[in-house]
C-alpha cells in the first residue's frame, strides 16, 4: 500500500462527512460515483470490504475504473452502468449511498427498486434540495435518521444524514419526526443546537427579508400570493430558531 500513499484521495469536507457517516464493515452501493473517488476513500480507509461504485451514464464509469484500477481497489471496488439502483439486488449492499444530487431525483431512485432499499441496513444520503421531502419520504417508509450533520463549504451549506429501519430495539420517539420544522432543518440538528444550522436558518431568513422588500414595491396579483410564500418561510424559520 505504500506505492498509494501518495495519489492518497482527498475528497471534499462534504464528502469526508458523507463517507465518516458509513458504518466500518458494511458493503457500499455508491449510486452516482463520478469518478469514484468516495468509493475509493471508503476502500483506502478501511471502511468498506466491498463497494459497488454505480453511475447511470457510461463516461464516469469509465472515469471510475481508470481511477479504481490507477489506485490498486479493482479486487474491492466494482462497477456498474445504471440507473439508479436498476443494477444491484436485494442484500447485497448494506450501506446505499447517495450525494450530491436532488432531493426529487434521490426519492425517485431509492422508491423506483423499494425492496433494494428495504434491504439495505442504512442509507447514507446527501441531498442538494428539497430535503424536507426525502425526510418525508425516509419516514413514510419506515426508516429513521439516527445521526446528521452540517457542513458549509465555498458558501454552499449541505445537510448529510444515516437512516436506519425503525426496530423493536431503537427507541423511535427520539428520532420521529413530529413537527414541521423537524422535516425541514432536521430534528437531530435543532436538539443539538447545531451552529452551522443556526448560521443557515439567519442565512435564509436574511434572505427572505430582502425578498419582502423588494415585494412590498409592488401590489400585483403575483406579488401578494409570493409575500404570503415567504412569510410563510419566515414563521418556520423562526420556529426553527427558537431552538436556540
Amino acid at each position: 500500500m505504500q506505492e498509494f500513499k501518495k495519489y492518497a484521495i482527498r475528497l471534499s469536507r462534504r464528502l469526508e462527512m458523507v463517507a465518516s457517516l458509513v458504518t466500518p464493515g458494511n458493503r457500499v452501493a455508491d449510486v452516482g460515483c463520478d469518478h469514484a473517488y468516495t468509493a475509493i476513500y471508503l476502500a483506502e480507509h478501511g471502511i468498506s470490504p466491498n463497494i459497488i461504485a454505480m453511475d447511470v451514464n457510461q463516461g464516469p464509469i469509465d472515469r471510475a475504473k481508470d481511477n479504481i484500477k490507477k489506485y490498486g481497489y479493482s479486487d474491492i471496488i466494482e462497477t456498474r452502468k445504471s440507473n439508479g439502483l436498476d443494477k444491484i439486488e436485494e442484500n447485497e449492499a448494506d450501506t446505499i449511498l447517495i450525494a450530491g444530487m436532488g432531493g426529487p431525483l434521490m426519492i425517485q431512485i431509492l422508491t423506483a427498486k423499494k425492496e433494494v432499499m428495504q434491504s439495505a441496513k442504512e442509507l447514507v444520503l446527501q441531498p442538494q434540495s428539497e430535503i424536507h421531502k426525502v425526510r418525508y419520504m425516509l419516514q413514510e417508509e419506515g426508516f429513521l435518521i439516527i445521526e446528521e450533520s452540517m457542513v458549509k463549504e465555498d458558501e454552499k451549506y449541505y445537510f448529510i444524514m444515516k437512516a436506519i429501519k425503525n426496530s423493536l430495539n431503537l427507541d423511535a420517539k427520539k428520532y420521529v419526526l413530529k413537527e414541521k420544522e423537524h422535516f425541514y432543518y432536521g430534528k437531530l440538528l435543532l436538539e443539538q443546537k447545531n451552529n452551522i444550522l443556526k448560521e443557515f436558518i439567519l442565512w435564509d431568513y436574511s434572505l427572505c427579508e430582502g425578498i419582502m422588500e423588494s415585494l412590498n414595491a409592488e401590489q400585483t396579483e403575483n406579488s401578494l400570493a409570493r409575500k404570503q410564500e415567504i412569510k410563510e418561510r419566515m414563521d418556520l424559520l423562526q420556529r426553527g430558531l427558537a431552538y436556540y
